[in-house]
Formats: C-alpha cells, sequence, structure tokens
C-alpha cells in the first residue's frame, strides 16, 4: 500500500514539473533522453504530442511539494518511434476484436536507447518506488481506455524488478561497441583477421580518395545553423525510404542544440568546402549515442565513415566505454559492434492477448541466440557474448 504521506500526479506536460526537480532525479550522469530539457523539446516543439500520436502522461510521486520519483510515460496512438516492434500485437489484437490503440508507454519519445525509466530520488526506496509508479501507471492506463502498458528500454536491472513482478519481458537485439581499453584506432583494427583489417582501411580510406574531410563539432562550436544542418540530414534520411516518417520537427533540434550543447555533436562530412553528410550524436562521458544522420551525395563507404569508424577513433580518444549506434544493421558486427541485449517489458490487460505475446516472447527468445551466433559466423569473428 503507498504511503499516505506520499500522492501519485499524472503530468500532461513534461513543463508541468520543475525541471530541476525532475533533473536532481534522474541525477547528474543519466543520459540526456531522460533529462527534463530533452522531453520538453520533445513536447514543445511539436514532435511528441497528442496530434503526433505522443499523449504527454507523466508519472509522479510527491510528499507535499517534493517531486521525489518520475516515469517519462505517453498514451500512444501508433507504434511509430518506438524501435520495439510491435505491430504484429496489434495486429492480433485486431484479429481478436481488440483495440489496441491507445497503449501507455513508460521510455522516451523516438529515442532507443537504455535509460533509466524509474527515477527515483536518493532518500527513497527504488523498490517502492517502482512499485508505486507501476500501479499508478496500470491505474491511469485502464482509466485512460489504454489496452496496455509498455515499459521500452529501462535498465538491465528494471527489467528485472518488472518481471519479477509478473510482467512479460522481451529482448531484442542492438549491435554496440565497447572499448576494453583501446588506446589507438591501430588497437582496434588488431582484433580483426588480416583480410577484415584490410577492408576496413580500405573503407576507413575512402574518404580522403573522395576529397572528403570529417570533423566532430561540439559544445560552444555549435550554433543554429548545426541544428538546421541536423534536421536536414534527418529529414533527406527519411524521405529517402519508404519505411521514413519525419516525426522530429526543425524546432525540436533548434531546442536541443541550444539547451543541451555539452550532449550534442555534429558529425561533419565536408568536400569541396561544402557539407555534404553529417551525423547527429548525443554524449555522456561514458557513452555515444549515434541518433540521425543523412547525406546530399552518394559515396562509398561514406555512411560507414561519418556514422561508424569517425565516432570510433573519437571514442577511443576521449576514453568512451561503449558507442551504441542506434536500432537495427547486423553489418556493424563486422565493423567490431557487438550484438548486445536491450530490454522492454509488458502488461496487456486482455488475458487471451497476454498469453499470445507471451507465447511469442517464448519462440523469438530461443531464437535470438541462434542468431547472434549466425550473425557471428557470417562476420568472421569470434563469438561473443550476449551482453545484458
Amino acid at each position: 500500500m503507498l504511503d499516505p504521506s506520499i500522492r501519485v500526479q499524472v503530468l500532461d506536460s513534461i513543463t508541468d514539473v520543475p525541471a530541476a526537480q525532475w533533473d536532481a532525479l534522474a541525477g547528474p550522469s543519466a543520459p540526456p533522453f531522460v533529462r527534463h530539457a530533452w522531453l520538453a523539446a520533445m513536447e514543445e516543439s511539436g514532435s511528441a504530442q497528442v496530434d503526433t500520436g505522443w499523449g504527454p502522461h507523466h508519472l509522479t510521486l510527491w510528499r507535499g511539494e517534493t517531486l521525489i520519483a518520475a516515469a517519462p510515460a505517453y498514451r500512444k496512438y501508433h507504434s511509430m518511434g518506438e524501435y520495439i516492434y510491435d505491430f504484429a500485437w496489434a495486429q492480433a489484437a485486431q484479429r481478436m476484436g481488440i483495440e489496441y490503440y491507445p497503449k501507455l508507454i513508460i521510455g522516451a519519445p523516438l529515442s532507443p536507447a537504455t535509460a533509466p525509466r524509474f527515477l527515483v530520488a536518493p532518500s527513497e526506496s527504488p523498490r517502492d518506488a517502482r512499485h508505486a509508479l507501476m500501479e499508478a501507471a496500470i491505474e491511469s492506463a485502464r482509466e485512460e481506455g489504454c489496452s496496455s502498458v509498455h515499459v521500452l528500454f529501462p535498465t538491465p536491472e528494471e527489467a528485472d524488478f518488472l518481471e519479477q513482478s509478473g510482467m512479460a519481458r522481451r529482448l531484442t537485439l542492438q549491435f554496440h561497441w565497447k572499448n576494453p581499453g583501446y588506446r589507438t584506432y591501430e588497437d582496434y583494427l588488431a582484433r580483426f583477421s588480416s583480410k577484415r583489417r584490410h577492408q576496413l582501411k580500405r573503407e576507413r580510406g575512402a574518404a580522403s580518395g573522395q576529397g572528403i574531410t570529417l570533423r566532430t563539432v561540439s559544445g560552444t562550436e555549435l550554433g543554429p545553423e548545426h541544428a538546421r544542418r541536423a534536421h536536414s540530414f534527418y529529414a533527406a534520411t527519411c524521405e529517402r525510404h519508404s519505411w521514413g516518417q519525419v516525426q522530429l520537427t526543425p524546432d525540436f533540434f533548434a531546442r536541443v542544440f541550444r539547451a543541451l550543447p555539452e550532449a550534442v555533436q555534429m558529425v561533419e562530412a565536408v568536400r569541396g568546402g561544402r557539407v555534404i553528410a553529417g551525423a547527429f550524436n548525443v554524449v555522456t562521458p561514458e557513452r555515444l549515442y549515434g541518433r540521425y544522420w543523412g547525406c546530399f551525395e552518394e559515396h562509398p563507404f561514406l555512411h560507414f565513415n561519418v556514422c561508424l569508424y569517425h565516432s570510433v577513433e573519437e571514442c577511443i580518444r576521449a576514453g568512451r566505454k561503449v558507442f551504441e549506434p542506434g536500432a537495427g544493421g547486423e553489418h556493424k558486427v563486422a565493423r567490431g559492434f557487438e550484438p548486445s541485449a536491450v530490454h522492454s517489458v509488458h502488461h496487456l490487460f486482455d488475458p487471451s492477448l497476454d498469453r499470445a505475446v507471451r507465447d511469442f516472447l517464448r519462440r523469438e527468445r530461443a531464437q535470438l541466440s541462434r542468431a547472434v551466433e549466425e550473425s557471428e559466423l557470417l562476420a568472421g569473428l569470434k563469438p561473443w557474448p550476449l551482453a545484458g
């Protein structure tokens, strides 16, 4: 039972809570995706609002006027921009006569990166706070007519807690580069066979032969033009692919570059004095997160150079431990990125749909290990353990 001195409040906007209180829960080392400024940029720019399918529904616990725990949450009216793909579940629900949307997700919009989903004050019990927030999520989701609650990209510890509480856990794969202590880029290349090493050097060297130089722009060097360029590259990539959908507005990038200059970077490819390609990345002292890329000219290996090789070298130079280049991309394994498990946890209210999803997840989990082994064999690399 919830401590009577604590009240639950569901917020329709992240700006309904003071930034300082929210960020105090997240802590100074939190990834930007759960910081107040990032979520505010998503919402106030129109990128994550009800009319784009993201209805803010943030769960908060208060003791008096003090925020003691919170979880970023949204009512979702589609499954785009989540990167934990449940389109087949929605189709199954439709066949069963169940309204799958809206659903409630706990997580950050359009951000497929592991980060704490339950932000708890150091003075509070994490277990009790998580339990209270999940109870609030389930109760408010039912009141809003949602079909389910989904916690996307929680930490492994949070996923353990939720699974032990009876929710269905899902493992999916991303491909992360991990730094065991490389001192130079040559140290990184040394882990590959001679044939693969030659291939990577050839791909990396292509840029200079094409007259392309790469640079990283960060911190005080960033200006409004970089924010505009980041959106242009992002939109160009979305529009080039049939599955692409432009969901982030130019104002989102402008707000993030202005509010979080220490946490964003632009990798730019320059040819003939003109920026022809770029990648928008997010950083912490220990991790680099690749988010969006795009190009205005096509050149062989340009994507690998802008999105992978340049940032690997930057991570080694900065001593970062992990580089998460985003969802998908089995081609990354051949370039030293490890298959790594990411987590989600699901609570579906309809018993029949819940049973069907749990059965699917059991079969999917069994296939996951085989997929990891096959990708490593195809890449010609020594086996890697499935990282948690």
